[in-house]
């Protein structure tokens, strides 16, 4: 690696309570050259409150791979710079990872530096198992493709974490409370370190009424919590002449496609076929 190259900042911001910044990040601002930020206005109040300033480069979803290359050059010519998006860790559900691909590619320097993300930070508190999770990020805006992703991940047994928004949050819960039922267990973490920070936990079903009856429930930045699909026998309890189907047909046709005609010829789930066959079919 260059030594007279610069170095590549990723630097976690707080998601709500200023506090929550690290002296650590601090410290990198006040060194960078440069900062690139998803959006400049936001994050140059919050460095104007801590007394710093910077040059701000606009890096967003809209012209992130027209623009990393730029950063790279800049990276190359011997710029450190501060990645950072508006709130929370960058990249998780936010611009930057272009950027970090392409500077991982040519050998630059990254650097990230921890602290607060909403995913987490939700996921410590909503006593829902934290040992294995998936983060699905946003879920569609329109109801069908939705319902398909859910429907995709409807057998998972891990912990899922989602971001919601206020204008789409009770048409979401709505769509979850049909793949995945309305007794699944699921928390609700609304304006997480803020001053109407509220965690919420209760079935699907529950949650959507307890929603529904307040307007101001359903205002902020939202995290969903559900509890992954409890583990069943559906190995066991698959008959030994859909088995054999099964693994006759996925011999002649992709995996997905054996299942769901053997969960029509028998009567069993697709994903449950589907599931057996990536454990036990060579």
């Amino acid at each position: 690696m260059n030594n007279s190259y610069g170095t590549l900042y990723i630097v976690a911001t707080p998601i709500g309570n200023l506090q929550d910044i690290t002296q650590r990040a601090l410290d990198i601002f006040t060194q960078v050259d440069l900062i690139a930020a998803e959006d400049t206005r936001h994050s140059g109040l919050l460095l104007s409150h801590y007394g710093i300033k910077k040059p701000f480069f606009a890096l967003h979803d809209h012209n992130e791979q027209q623009k990393a290359d730029a950063l790279v050059e800049k990276l190359r010519q011997g710029t450190n710079i501060a990645l950072i998006s508006d709130a929370g860790t960058p990249l998780i559900s936010d611009p930057g990872f272009h950027l970090v691909r392409k500077c991982r590619q040519t050998g630059l320097k990254v650097v990230p530096l921890p602290g607060a993300c909403a995913a987490i930070t939700a996921l410590c508190a909503s006593g829902i198992a934290s040992d294995r999770f998936c983060f699905e990020g946003f879920l569609p805006a329109k109801s069908k493709a939705r319902k398909d992703k859910l429907q995709n991940i409807a057998e998972e047994d891990r912990t899922l974490i989602f971001y919601e928004s206020t204008h789409r949050i009770l048409d979401t819960l709505e769509d979850i409370e049909a793949i995945l039922g309305a007794e699944r267990y699921i928390v609700l973490a609304r304006e997480i370190t803020k001053t109407w920070e509220t965690i919420t936990g209760d079935t699907v079903a529950n949650l959507r009424k307890w929603l529904a009856e307040d307007p101001n429930r359903t205002k902020g930045e939202m995290v969903l919590v559900i509890e992954g699909k409890a583990k069943s026998d559906d190995a066991e309890e698959i008959s030994p002449q859909a088995i054999k189907a099964l693994a006759l047909l996925a011999k002649e046709l992709p995996l997905k496609k054996a299942a769901a005609i053997v969960a029509e010829l028998y009567g069993y789930k697709k994903n449950a076929l589907y599931q057996y066959g990536l454990e036990y079919l060579d």
